[in-house]
């Protein structure tokens, strides 16, 4: 594979082209999870749920999902830059675009309308857009299954987080 096809996402076909992937996907990063971020509302509701034993102190969060969308941004580009043509970026920035939503959705319905029992059905969907990133962009960039593995594993963790707070709390 060529460079310009993005073989090496560290190496691009023109250094001006190269940075706006870059930008643009960090920019998408942002918003998802500043969006995600701006619905989290850690107040008393939050802080009188009933946790499980497993729940991580909530300072993990921050740098947890850091890692995720920094993640999210290098398999984003690198998939982006290794698409063989336009039919197949679009599908990538919609399923990109579809997850982002998910992704917010389910802080929404969580946090902000506090309805983790909405959360709960809501979040399959959310594993399900994971899935699809990992599975159609990767038969043509194979590097995308390990860069997104660890946010199918922490959306996974989550799940069973979301179940055990749904579990302990009902009704809602």
């Amino acid at each position: 594979m060529n460079e310009g096809q993005g073989g090496d996402i560290t190496k691009a076909p023109s250094a001006p082209r190269a940075w706006v992937h870059w930008w643009v996907g960090a920019a998408c990063a942002v918003i998802v999870s500043g969006s995600g971020g701006a619905l989290t509302q850690i107040g008393p509701w939050y802080r009188d749920l009933v946790k499980p034993w497993f729940q991580p102190p909530d300072w993990l969060f921050g740098p947890a999902w850091t890692l995720i969308f920094g993640l999210c941004v290098v398999a984003g580009v690198g998939a982006w830059r290794a698409a063989p043509d336009a039919r197949r970026r679009m599908q990538l920035l919609g399923l990109f675009a579809l997850n982002g939503l998910l992704n917010v959705l389910w802080s929404l319905l969580f946090f902000h309308l506090q309805r983790p029992d909405w959360a709960l059905m809501e979040i399959g969907f959310l594993w399900g857009s994971i899935l699809l990133l990992i599975w159609l962009p990767g038969r043509y960039y194979p590097r995308i299954r390990l860069l997104l593995l660890p946010y199918l594993a922490w959306v996974s963790f989550a799940s069973a987080l979301n179940a055990a707070v749904v579990g302990l709390n009902s009704p809602f």
